[in-house]
């Protein structure tokens, strides 16, 4: 009898290992979504100061180009 009281204890733990898995990871998704969103906005932020500094410049679309190292092909 002892062996399968410990067996139902372990099905018991598993059970809730279980749902602890599955609560953490929709926290884990939910963290993930929030992270993704912020980098999103933060990549949009960094993209429109970069085309106003680009639009404020004395610059040529050519000249830029070759100072980050692409030609005005659009290769990199």
């Amino acid at each position: 009898m002892a062996r399968q009281t410990s067996l139902e204890t372990l099905r018991q733990k598993k059970e809730k290992a279980q749902q602890k898995v599955s609560r953490t990871k929709k926290q884990h998704d939910v963290a993930l979504a929030e992270l993704s969103e912020i980098l999103d906005k933060e990549e949009a932020i960094l993209n429109e100061n970069l085309l106003k500094a680009f639009a404020d410049s004395n610059k040529t679309y050519d000249e830029v180009m070759a100072f980050f190292g692409a030609n005005a092909e659009g290769d990199a």
